[in-house]
């Protein structure tokens, strides 16, 4: 699984990934996540855009345990994920999330459960970029 897009996420990774999961008849529910870099005002400044970086190969182990886990404790077909590194302009997509069950319940609930260990447990950070040049570290929420 490819993990890592440069920049944002265009819209064809998205299509690419429904197109795949379409052909799979036993899924009757596909949920779908997508992060979206916000133009906060932080101290009187917008966030014009979030620079990501990683501890790629940490990211690769940690992210294989825990969608191993995932796949464990809900009843899902199919789970794909992508993030940026790079910059990210704000109204951008950062997060991409997709999981596939036969029925909604366990793709919303494995879905939630996914994205809420991605931002506490991978070490992937990203740096605000605002207005003014500045700069400050994303804290997660």
């Amino acid at each position: 699984m490819k993990l890592f897009t440069e920049g944002p996420i265009d819209h064809s990774t998205i299509t690419k990934a429904l197109t795949l999961l379409s052909h799979d008849c036993e899924n009757g529910a596909h949920e779908i996540f997508l992060g979206q870099v916000r133009c906060d005002r932080i101290d009187g400044h917008h966030v014009v855009a979030i620079e990501y970086s990683a501890f790629e190969e940490m990211v690769e182990e940690q992210l294989k345990k825990i969608t191993d886990q995932i796949f464990d404790q809900f009843p899902i077909k199919a789970l794909h994920i992508r993030h940026s590194l790079g910059l990210v302009p704000a109204g951008s997509i950062s997060l991409f999330v997709l999981i596939s069950a036969p029925h909604r319940q366990a793709a919303f609930d494995a879905t939630r459960s996914l994205i809420d260990r991605i931002k506490a447990e991978l070490p992937i950070w990203g740096k605000e970029i605002f207005d003014n040049q500045h700069s400050q570290w994303k804290v997660n929420r």
